[in-house]
């Protein structure tokens, strides 16, 4: 038989077969190769020959995604619109990011290492409460942001560069005095109104109407007495808190948790403080004496800028953060309210007031035991939860109900009905156990589950303990809204009616008062006629709100003129003024002011130059866009 086949092997017929099998292996091989070269490309965006390849943009994406949907309720997802908008503002920032390289790349900009470290030493949150760099918080917050120390100093040389070329485009915008005018005009001028004030509280309570008038006012507002749509559901949960029975923690465990962050329970006393600064104790004494006599902040402002001297604020900071120790020393020395003596310090001679002091606290051992023990229970029980976990999520998938989940997994179980606030039929808090998040899910989970639908695993995040929690869940029954009886709802609606009654008093008695100003009469003759006391209004500023005038008021009263009258509704009653007094501000009287809008106007007109120039770059690339490979990251089917 082996002779045979030899032969055979020998044969034109066998050789020609060989042939064709090899070429044929070779062709699979080239032509393997062949088809992944002319594969779809793998790109999202090509600017230049730089191409934004699809995990880099899903990197990003991910993370916008992240930062826009952390205030959505937990187990909610983005909306498609959502995704669509957040996707395109991470393409576009990714296409001019990589457009600008080019433009750096071609202007040979480079961003030098001991500017890089700088820029990084100089980042407030990489600081610890000492106010200086801190390496653990650096590691920790990329790790928290999803950055590898490489990934995001090589971002961060880049942005450094951006910037520098930015700041070349930008640096030498001087606002018009065209566009500063209206701006400080409109900001700083200020206006006064005399107010009369009509309160529902001072209108008398009317007679008890006939029972046909509560029942016509009842019919006449179905939506004020009706009870909310509730939902019926049954639900487990795997907590730290469900498995507490199998987890112990001990007091040594509690006290070396607490010694070893004994840091985050101590907060500083912060204060915020005017502050002027001098080159020579004469000019400080000077400032000092002018302050001490009354002066306000705007005024010494000017007078600090008129000696050569500078006035600047410190807003809620830390000792730590004032740039001179002396002057820190004499902040947090100095009673409130208090001009200071003048204080010589490293950096020059200093007048200090101290606006707000706000103490600092050191939680005690017993006020943080039950938050420690929640933490160290979540750490303890991650692992634990991580197992349950798998084996629920396979137990739901192959069909085992809620209630035939094995009692040994630790899971806690609730039924009932609650409406969209969380709360039962008799108005209570539903009894969830867990921690608010896991509660908050399970609310929201509830009014989007129909009922019959399986129960899935959802796991969510629990950052009041430092770990995360699951649930699962069915809908058993919906409970439509419906109108409240009468009878259950009549004294409410006794109370309703009475206080429409008051406000249609208030309304009437506010509007006969317009009414008479408007007709020529004198506005406080027309007040005291009307049985209530008239008064001036503060000056105020169109956008400082300001307790001595109603805010409803104050906002009408910028587009009023002199003399004018109007009326308008707040929540305790009706305001009438009339506007009396128009202040124009005066830019030789109050540099500071103006100064400021003309800082305004820079940075708005800086920040459309730099607009413009990133737009005309991103034009100038040319960029090519892969929609398909941007879909199938922003709408995944």
């Amino acid at each position: 038989m082996i002779s045979q086949f030899r032969r055979y092997a020998d044969s034109w017929i066998a050789k020609g077969f060989f042939v064709i099998m090899a070429v044929s292996f070779v062709g699979w091989g080239i032509s393997g190769d062949i088809f992944r070269l002319m594969g779809p490309p793998t790109w999202v965006a090509k600017v230049g020959s730089q191409t934004i390849e699809i995990p880099a943009f899903q990197t990003e994406y991910q993370r916008a995604m992240a930062l826009e949907t952390r205030d959505l309720p937990s187990g909610q997802e983005a909306t498609p619109d959502l995704r669509r908008r957040v996707g395109q503002q991470t393409l576009e920032r990714l296409i001019a990011q990589a457009a600008i390289g080019k433009e750096l790349e071609d202007l040979h900009v480079v961003t030098p290492d001991d500017a890089l470290a700088a820029a990084v030493r100089a980042m407030p949150a990489f600081k610890g409460r000492d106010g200086q760099f801190d390496r653990a918080v650096f590691a920790s917050v990329l790790q928290q942001n999803g950055f590898t120390e490489a990934r995001f100093m090589t971002q961060l040389r880049a942005d450094v560069a951006q910037r520098q070329l930015i700041s070349t485009i930008t640096g030498s915008v001087v606002a018009p005095d065209a566009e500063v005018k209206p701006l400080y005009a409109s900001e700083y001028e200020k206006r006064s109104a005399d107010i009369a004030v009509f309160p529902l509280s001072a209108e008398p309570d009317p007679a008890a109407p006939e029972e046909d008038v509560l029942n016509r006012w009842y019919g006449n507002h179905p939506d004020s007495y009706t009870t909310p749509e509730y939902r019926r559901i049954k639900a487990i949960e795997l907590s730290p808190q469900s498995l507490a029975s199998e987890i112990s923690v001990t007091d040594e465990e509690l006290h070396t948790a607490y010694n070893e962050h004994k840091s985050d329970y101590v907060t500083p006393e912060k204060r915020s403080a005017q502050v002027i600064s001098a080159q020579d104790e004469a000019k400080a004494v000077s400032l000092a004496a002018k302050w001490t006599a009354g002066a306000d902040w705007t005024a010494m402002q000017a007078a600090a800028q008129a000696d050569g001297a500078a006035a600047i604020t410190q807003d809620d900071a830390l000792e730590v953060q004032f740039p001179d120790p002396d002057l820190a020393k004499a902040v947090f020395s100095a009673p409130a309210d208090a001009v200071s003596a003048p204080v010589q310090g490293q950096l020059g001679w200093f007048v200090v007031k101290v606006t707000k002091i706000a103490a600092g606290s050191v939680t005690s051992f017993d006020q943080a035991k039950d938050a420690l023990r929640s933490r160290i229970l979540a750490s303890k029980a991650a692992d634990v939860m991580y197992e349950r976990a798998n084996k629920l999520d396979q137990l739901l998938g192959n069909g085992t109900s809620l209630d035939d989940l094995p009692s040994e997994l630790g899971v806690a179980g609730v039924a009932g009905t609650l409406d969209a606030k969380g709360n039962t039929q008799a108005g209570e808090p539903a009894p969830i156990p867990g921690p608010a998040e896991l509660k908050a899910a399970i609310i929201a989970a509830a009014f989007q589950a129909r009922p019959g639908d399986p129960a899935q695993l959802t796991e969510v995040p629990t950052p009041s303990t430092g770990g995360s929690a699951y649930y699962a869940l069915t809908g058993e029954s919906i409970i439509p809204p419906g109108q409240k009886p009468y009878d259950e709802v009549k004294a409410r609606v006794a109370e309703d009616w009475a206080a429409d009654q008051r406000r249609r008093e208030a309304d009437h008695a506010a509007t006969a008062l317009m009414t008479e100003v408007q007709g020529g009469a004198t506005f406080s003759g027309a007040a005291r006629l009307a049985g209530v006391t008239p008064r001036l209004s503060p000056l105020v500023t169109r956008n400082a709100p300001d307790a001595g005038i109603p805010q409803e008021l104050q906002r009408v009263l910028f587009g009023m003129k002199k003399g004018e009258t109007t009326m308008v509704e707040t929540p305790e009653g009706f305001v009438v003024g009339q506007l009396t007094e128009i202040v124009t501000p005066d830019p030789a009287l109050d540099k500071a002011g103006y100064d400021q809008a003309r800082e305004a106007i820079a940075r708005s007109l800086s920040n459309d130059m730099a607009a413009v120039f990133v737009d005309a770059v991103r034009a100038r690339a040319k960029p090519q866009i892969n929609q398909a490979n941007v879909d199938s990251v922003v709408q995944p089917r």
